[in-house]
C-alpha cells in the first residue's frame, strides 16, 4: 500500500480522538464522519439538518480537495440524522451536491451525534486517480 496522506480541519475532535478527517492511500479516500462543527466545535446551524447537511458537503469538499479529489470522485455516502423528521432535508442537500456522481448510499437515523446538537453527519468514500 502506498504512503498515506492524512487531512486535518482542526476541529478539536480530531486530536480528541486520534483521527484525521479524511485519508487517503493510493487512489482510494476515505473521509471521515463530519457534522457542522466548526474549527472550535460549535455546531454550525442549530436545529437546521439542511443547512448543517450543506456546511458538512462543504467541509467535506475541502478536504477531498486537499487529497487531491472532488465530490465527483465520491462512490459511497453514509448519511446519519438523529430524528425521522431530518431525513428529507439532509438527502436533499446530499442531491443537490451529487446530482451528476450519483454515490451508493445509506441514510441511517441514530439516536445521537457527537457533539450534542448535531444532527446530521455525513462520511464518504472516494476513489481518485492514483498517485
Amino acid at each position: 500500500m502506498s504512503e498515506r496522506q492524512r487531512i486535518s480541519t482542526g476541529t478539536p475532535w480530531e486530536s480528541l480522538a486520534g483521527y484525521a478527517r479524511a485519508v487517503r492511500a493510493g487512489s482510494q479516500i476515505w473521509v471521515s464522519g463530519t457534522t457542522a462543527s466548526d474549527e472550535s466545535g460549535r455546531v454550525v446551524a442549530p436545529g437546521d439538518p439542511g443547512a448543517q447537511a450543506r456546511y458538512i458537503l462543504d467541509k467535506i469538499e475541502r478536504a477531498l480537495a486537499q487529497a487531491g479529489a472532488s465530490l465527483h470522485d465520491v462512490v459511497r455516502t453514509r448519511i446519519y440524522v438523529t430524528d425521522y423528521a431530518h431525513w428529507e432535508a439532509a438527502a436533499r442537500a446530499h442531491g443537490e451536491r451529487f446530482a451528476a456522481a450519483r454515490p451508493a448510499n445509506t441514510l441511517i437515523v441514530v439516536k445521537s451525534l457527537v457533539p450534542a446538537d448535531a444532527l446530521v453527519e455525513i462520511e464518504a468514500d472516494a476513489l481518485s486517480g492514483e498517485r
